[in-house]
């Protein structure tokens, strides 16, 4: 405590004036942080960049052939057939298009959606793909052949080590198309190595989605040489995959919208192919825009929801549901094995990276293609359907059995639920999930707005009480951890105990409250209580947090894109859609912002389409991250003990300016 006392009655040690600020210009911020901008485990990240903006040129109609190789010195070059890259001088900036593009975070061809942009969709959508592929890069060349021309501009760490020479083309020479070679720079990444099995997938699946369009991998080293190229498309690449006969013929279809479409922009649908099996493992794949999704996101969303109303639809039809049994999404999706390719005009990722598609349109731009199809396909092929509805059911039938052993091992003796409790109709933990909700108001809204079949409500009133050293005979003299735990169906336990946790009735346990500092109040006391009391349930993944946004964004129609609502989570993500908005040319001020006091102020279905529903919600798993259990519980001593105020103060001044609270 000293020390730090006198390192504040120092100012010159620790002056903060105009010149402690310090402004990253053009890659800096990359080469500072490159885990924010790429992966860093290995380099094929930023040589995807490069090999999707070939893939992009074909994905717009130019150029069949992509040629990758792996050169001896650990340099890899991406060679295309397409139009090759601008050079001459941007209007604006006065500099050759190619430099800008490889040197500039936001530069591209990719912004300008549906206004006779260069590319209509596209996966390199935040700008920033190929100048972080240069940013760590000790060498980068980059040659473009075009308009009867030859351009060449070389690279080092970002910066231009030799500049733009333009000739004309010599006889013999290809016509068009960009090679660009780069040497990534180690000391960004753990590993130098190409994960040649991520490598060659990425490479075969783009063959797949562009039927015609040959894909070829050279290894110098071991002089190896591998071509795709895939006449048939999705259908020849899932049967090439599966591990086991489908039970009925693969249904294969997609949907694109047309220039009168209302709700979507042109262009914009899917392409699919699912094959349902009894036995084998599931193969799942999914892309948008040609760039794979390997977390999945709201495309995989519409897939299911699709699937599901459809099979729902005709099950209902033609009677064949047993007396008793419910039929949930995952029943249908359980034996099903796809591989989905969504075009979307204006997608929203998860991360840099792009593993997850987040754009909340896409689950209805998905379903509203699928499930039209196969339910036509399903009426006139009925034997088939009755075959997968009776896949579908049985998978229906097994889960609920499971459920209902669970039943009766807790059934005796079971306490009497809390009567503010809204209780969910299934009894599948693996399925079902409680909301704990600050606030009556928001408990009225999350009610309404709830899945009634999985999704139970049970709202607390005020701040919880900090537990943290409370001794767990007296837990239950508060009446708002009493209904927790009863409604939860487990009781408080410390990390050592082997706690029953058979009679726990709900597989999710989530956190929900406001996005202000009284909300985040309310989050620390309930994740004190779980900590504390409830460890076991951390530990095995059932506890979660709810980010409700802080903002709604009413945005105008723009080129091809219908008026929306697009939701927040904080100030960031506001200024990052406003940012976009304003690179799709729309006027300033013409949108509106709209702030959320709170989550009473969100109407039923606001809060299922922001916060509850499992397709477009953002739910946090908690879990111990970089500290151990012990070191977490010191943490949480310093934080939430009585008898630690000078500790949280020493905290509070050693952090306090990096911190923005919005009180």
């Amino acid at each position: 405590m000293v020390s730090n006392t006198q390192s504040i009655s120092q100012p010159a040690a620790t002056s903060y004036g105009e010149g402690s600020i310090r402004v990253l210009k053009g890659l800096e911020p990359v080469k500072q942080r490159p885990g924010m901008y790429t992966r860093t485990d290995n380099p094929l990240h930023i040589i995807q960049e490069v090999i999707d903006n070939a893939a992009d040129e074909a994905l717009a109609g130019f150029g069949k052939k992509i040629k990758v190789t792996l050169h001896a010195d650990g340099s890899v070059s991406v060679e295309d057939d397409g139009r090759g890259i601008p050079f001459g001088l941007h209007p604006e900036e006065q500099a050759p298009v190619v430099e800008l593009v490889f040197t500039r975070l936001h530069a591209g061809g990719k912004f300008d959606k549906g206004q006779g942009g260069a590319y209509s969709f596209s996966g390199g959508l935040h700008g920033v793909g190929v100048s972080v592929t240069n940013a760590l890069s000790t060498r980068l060349e980059v040659v473009s052949h075009r308009e009867g021309k030859r351009a060449a501009i070389v690279f080092a760490g970002g910066d231009v080590t030799e500049p733009l020479v333009v000739r004309a083309l010599e006889a013999g020479e290809r016509k068009q198309g960009t090679t660009v070679r780069a040497y990534p720079d180690g000391k960004y990444f753990e590993s130098s190595q190409y994960p040649m099995h991520e490598l060659r997938h990425l490479l075969r699946s783009k063959a797949v989605l562009m039927p015609g369009v040959s894909v070829t991998l050279t290894d110098e080293k071991s002089r190896d040489t591998q071509t795709w190229q895939y006449k048939g498309g999705l259908r020849d690449y899932l049967m090439q995959e599966l591990a086991s006969d489908p039970v009925i013929p693969v249904f294969e279809g997609s949907g694109f919208a047309g220039k009168k479409d209302d709700n979507f922009a042109e262009g914009e649908g899917a392409a699919w192919c699912v094959a349902f099996t009894e036995d084998g493992a599931n193969v799942r794949e999914s892309y948008v825009n040609l760039i794979p999704t390997t977390a999945g996101g709201t495309h995989d969303s519409g897939l299911r929801d699709g699937l599901f109303q459809a099979v729902k639809s005709f099950i209902e039809l033609h009677s064949l549901l047993p007396k008793g049994v419910k039929l949930m999404p995952e029943d249908v999706f359980a034996r099903a094995s796809y591989v989905l390719s969504a075009k979307v005009l204006d997608p929203q990722f998860q991360g840099q990276i792009k593993e997850r598609l987040n754009s909340r349109d896409a689950v209805r731009l998905v379903s509203s293609y699928v499930k039209p199809a196969l339910e036509l396909w399903l009426n006139e092929h009925v034997e088939w359907g009755k075959k997968l509805a009776e896949l579908a059911i049985k998978a229906a039938q097994t889960r609920q059995r499971a459920g209902q052993k669970v039943e009766k091992r807790k059934g005796s003796g079971v306490a009497v639920l809390p009567g503010k409790l809204t209780d969910c109709e299934s009894r599948d933990i693996a399925l079902n999930e409680v909301f704990l909700v600050e606030g009556d108001s928001a408990g009225g809204s999350a009610k309404m707005g709830r899945d009634k079949e999985t999704q139970a409500v049970l709202p607390l009133r005020g701040k919880v009480l900090n537990t943290w050293e409370v001794d767990r005979d007296r837990l239950f003299a508060n009446n708002e951890i009493h209904d927790i735990s009863v409604a939860i169906g487990v009781d408080p336990h410390g990390p050592q105990d082997e706690p029953d946790l058979s009679g726990l009735r709900y597989g999710k346990i989530c956190i929900l409250s406001d996005a202000d500092v009284d909300g985040s109040h309310i989050q620390v006391l309930l994740l004190t209580l779980f900590f504390r009391h409830f460890p076991k349930l951390i530990e095995a993944g059932h506890i979660h947090v709810a980010r409700p946004p802080l903002f709604r964004l009413n945005a105008p129609a723009r080129g091809k894109k219908p008026a929306s609502k697009q939701y927040a989570l904080d100030e960031r993500e506001l200024a990052a859609m406003i940012d976009k908005l304003r690179k799709d040319g729309v006027r300033e001020g013409a949108w509106s912002v709209s702030r959320f006091k709170g989550l009473g102020e969100m109407n039923a279905e606001q809060l299922w389409e922001t916060t509850l529903n499992p397709d477009t919600r953002r739910l946090m798993p908690v879990q111990l991250g970089a500290m151990d259990a012990l070191q977490t519980t010191s943490l949480m001593t310093q934080l939430m003990g009585k008898g630690e105020a000078s500790a949280r103060r020493e905290l509070m001044e050693l952090h306090g300016d990096s911190v923005e609270v919005d009180v």
